[in-house]
C-alpha cells in the first residue's frame, strides 16, 4: 500500500518535503519517527492523531520509533505557543517520559523507543555551539514561522535553540537507527525541516535521504479546540480519565465532525467508512456515527475489555440501574458522577440541595413531590428523612437520581 495515497485518501496530509524520497523509504523498510513531548504523565486525546499515524505507517512496512523528549522536555517546544512553558524538574520529566513510554507499549506493537535525554543531556554547551549552531545561521532560524510569530511577544534564547536540538533529533535517528522519516502535526512543519537541512549538511544533500511529513490538526466544525470537554483534557489513562468518561467523549461528537474523525484516528478503509455513513444517513437517531467511532477509538486505546466496561456502564446510566453493577464497575462509576460528603443526620432535602440536584429547597420540594428523586432507587418522599436511614452501598454510598439522567453521589462521612 502506497502510504501517499493511504494518507491523502483520508485528508490528513498537509506537507511533504520530498515525495520520492518517502516512497524510497517505504519499499526499503526505513525507520520513521514521532516525538512526544513530557508535558504531563499521561497522553491525551489529542495525540491519537500522531500516535495512529506511527501506526498506520508500521502498518504499511516502516520501523516506528516514538521519540520521547527528556531533552528537549526540559525546555519545552515553543512552536505556536502564545507564551513561554514552565520549566520542569529532571524528576518531572523522567517520570512523564516513563508514564508516556509505558501507554505507547500498550498502543503500537513493536514500536522502537528512543529518549534524546541519552545525547541531549550530555551535549556539552561548546559542542553544541561548534558541532550544531555553527550549522545554522540567524536568517535561516528567523525565517521559521514557528519563530517568528513568537518574536514580538518575547522568545528566550532558550526557547529559540528549540528546533536546532530537533534538528540534531532527526541525525541522531538518521544515523544510528535506520530512520529517515520525521513526522508530525502542521506545527511542526519548521523543526522536520530543520533536521532535514542539518542532516544536509553533515552527508551532503545529494547523499541524504531523509524527508518528512506533517498533517492537518483536526479542526472541529465548531471552532472548540478538538481534545477538550467540559471538565478539561480526555486523558488515554484510564486512571485520569475512565473508560466510560472516555467512550462518551466520542459518543457526543456532532454528526459533521464524526465522518472526518472515522478518517483521521480510525483503521476503517474507505469502504468500510462510506458503509457507517449510509447505514447513519438511513436512520440519524440511532447515532451510528458516534456509536462506531467511539467504538473504535475506545477499542485501540482500552482494549476490548475496556470497551466492554464503557457499554455496560452506558446501559447502567441509561437504565438507572448503577447500583447493580460490581464493585469494579461502580468505583468506575462513581468517577463520573458529582459527589459531596455528608454526615449521615443530614435530612434528604438539605442532602438534594447540597449535592446540587437542586439548586433550592423550594425546587427540592417540587422534585420530591413530582417523586423525581430518588436515593440508591427509592423514591424519596420524606423531605425530613434522614439519609443515614437510607440502605448505603458499601456502607458508604448513596445514588442521588434525578429524573432518568442526573445523577449525584453521597459519600457519608
Amino acid at each position: 500500500m502506497n502510504i501517499i495515497e493511504e494518507l491523502n485518501w483520508r485528508g490528513l496530509v498537509k506537507q511533504i518535503t520530498n515525495e520520492e524520497k518517502l516512497l524510497n523509504a517505504q519499499n526499503e523498510n526505513r525507520g520513521v519517527y514521532c516525538g512526544f513531548d513530557p508535558t504531563a504523565d499521561s497522553l491525551h486525546v489529542g495525540h491519537l492523531i500522531p500516535i495512529i499515524l506511527l501506526e498506520r505507517f508500521r502498518r504499511v512496512g516502516f520501523q516506528p520509533i516514538a521519540l520521547l523528549g527528556g531533552g528537549t522536555g526540559m525546555i519545552g517546544d515553543p512552536s505556536f505557543k502564545s507564551a513561554e512553558r514552565v520549566l520542569q524538574t529532571n524528576e518531572q520529566v523522567d517520570k512523564n517520559v516513563l508514564g508516556i513510554e509505558t501507554q505507547l507499549r500498550r498502543l503500537i506493537p513493536n514500536v522502537d523507543f528512543q529518549n534524546n535525554a541519552k545525547w541531549l543531556r550530555k551535549l556539552s554547551l561548546i559542542d553544541f555551539l561548534r558541532d550544531v549552531g555553527k550549522n545554522f545561521t540567524l536568517g535561516y532560524l528567523l525565517a521559521k514561522e514557528s519563530i517568528a510569530t513568537r518574536i514580538e511577544t518575547g522568545l528566550s534564547v532558550t526557547e529559540f535553540a528549540y528546533t536546532m536540538l530537533q534538528g540534531y533529533d532527526f541525525y541522531q535517528l538518521y544515523t544510528t537507527s535506520n530512520c529517515f522519516v520525521q513526522i508530525g502535526g502542521s506545527d511542526q512543519w519548521g523543526n522536520i525541516t530543520s533536521g532535514i537541512d542539518y542532516i544536509g549538511t553533515q552527508i551532503g544533500r545529494e547523499n541524504s535521504g531523509a524527508c518528512g511529513l506533517t498533517i492537518k490538526l483536526l479542526a472541529k466544525k465548531d471552532g472548540k479546540k478538538f481534545g477538550k470537554s467540559e471538565s478539561g483534557a480526555v486523558w488515554l489513562d484510564s486512571q485520569k480519565t475512565s473508560e466510560y468518561d472516555f467512550y462518551q467523549f466520542w459518543l457526543n461528537q456532532d454528526d459533521e465532525d464524526c465522518e472526518q474523525m472515522l478518517k483521521f484516528i480510525t483503521f476503517l478503509n474507505e469502504s468500510e467508512i462510506n458503509e457507517v455513513i449510509h447505514q447513519h444517513n438511513q436512520n440519524p437517531s440511532a447515532r451510528i456515527l458516534q456509536k462506531k467511532l467511539a467504538e473504535e477509538v475506545t477499542k485501540f486505546v482500552h482494549g476490548e475489555e475496556g470497551y466492554i466496561k464503557a457499554l455496560k456502564l452506558t446501559e447502567a446510566f441509561f437504565n438507572g440501574e448503577l447500583i447493580n453493577l460490581n464493585k469494579e464497575l461502580f468505583e468506575i462509576a462513581l468517577t463520573s458522577i458529582p459527589s459531596l460528603e455528608l454526615i449521615g443526620q443530614t435530612t434528604a432535602i438539605d442532602a438534594i440541595v447540597a449535592v446540587g440536584a437542586a439548586t433550592s429547597k423550594r425546587e427540592a420540594r417540587e422534585f420530591i413531590n413530582a417523586n423525581a428523586i430518588s436515593f440508591n432507587n427509592s423514591i424519596i418522599s420524606d423531605e425530613n428523612e434522614l439519609i443515614e436511614k437510607t440502605s448505603p452501598i458499601n456502607k458508604k454510598y448513596i445514588v442521588v437520581r434525578r429524573g432518568k439522567k442526573k445523577y449525584y453521589v453521597i459519600k457519608l462521612k
